[in-house]
């Protein structure tokens, strides 16, 4: 009897354990979510009644960025990529690639920033795009697929576009956006980082340089990766290498290298960040061998 008895409250004590242990998880994960809430509201106030931080790059990434797109992971469990597909299937006509970037600008302006090239931006890479009219192109940083529809849609029949994505789950994404804009035959994506495909172009994808070279990944690459393009023999005299967000978030090594380099004429088109009025441009840079 006393046996049984020290068994039912241990079990008693065990199950107790356990419940405030839920009880307490439950509350950490409340108090978290309302100072996240919290914090969020706070921000949103300060968005809408003080104009500066609207022009201030800092304030901006971080709304969006980290508060933003934070809490529609959370609450919708999608990732932004994710959310910018669905808004594409749900309002872009499909093997319309013109109809692919009007949908993506549309969410994007109203519904939820993300980091493309942007519809502002966006016309400075088609203008240079037609000018260059290359045949071999090269675009590192693929992201949603965004800049890769933009450009693949101007090129001429056979021409040849090779996008790096070093983020698997994205490439996933992007791959259906380009498949959704119907320009996947002018497309191929490859996956891993840009320092390590690089050097296989030639071997590859028997690319023997390029015309045109468009840099939107991680900013501390443009310079290695622009030395390593160069090392491998990928640029030729003409090539035209288009960086973006070169002061916002910013590239400054990039623009010292390539502005002090004899090798390089370059020019910068002024705009804005993608989707807002914080300053930011494109740097357009002529190899001259």
């Amino acid at each position: 009897m006393q046996i049984t008895q020290r068994c039912v409250s241990s079990h008693s004590n065990t199950l107790t354990r356990r419940l405030n242990a839920l009880t307490t998880g439950k509350m950490e994960c409340c108090c978290l979510t309302v100072c996240v809430g919290t914090v969020a509201l706070l921000f949103a106030l300060l968005w809408w009644f003080v104009p500066a931080l609207n022009k201030s790059s800092f304030w901006v990434l971080m709304w969006n960025v980290f508060i933003v797109e934070q809490l529609r992971n959370k609450f919708t469990q999608t990732t932004r990529p994710q959310r910018i597909l669905k808004a594409v299937q749900k309002n872009a006509t499909k093997g319309d690639p013109d109809s692919v970037i009007s949908a993506i600008d549309h969410y994007c302006k109203h519904s939820e920033w993300a980091m493309n090239v942007g519809d502002e931006k966006g016309s400075i890479l088609d203008s240079v795009v037609s000018e260059v009219n290359p045949s071999t192109v090269l675009e590192l940083g693929t992201y949603c697929g965004y800049s890769a529809v933009r450009i693949a849609r101007l090129l001429s029949p056979g021409s040849k576009l090779i996008t790096v994505e070093f983020n698997p789950a994205i490439a996933a994404i992007s791959k259906q956006i380009i498949a959704y804009a119907g320009i996947q035959d002018k497309v191929t994506l490859v996956e891993g980082s840009s320092g390590d495909l690089i050097p296989k172009m030639k071997e590859c994808f028997g690319i023997t340089s390029f015309d045109f070279i468009f840099l939107d990944h991680w900013k501390d690459r443009y310079v290695p990766d622009t030395k390593l393009l160069e090392e491998c023999g990928l640029l030729r005299k003409g090539t035209v290498l288009l960086a973006d967000n070169v002061i916002c978030p910013g590239a400054p090594e990039y623009l010292k290298y390539i502005r002090n380099n004899r090798r390089y004429e370059s020019q910068y088109y002024p705009a804005h960040l993608e989707y807002t009025k914080v300053e930011d441009g494109l740097e357009k840079s002529i190899f001259l061998g």
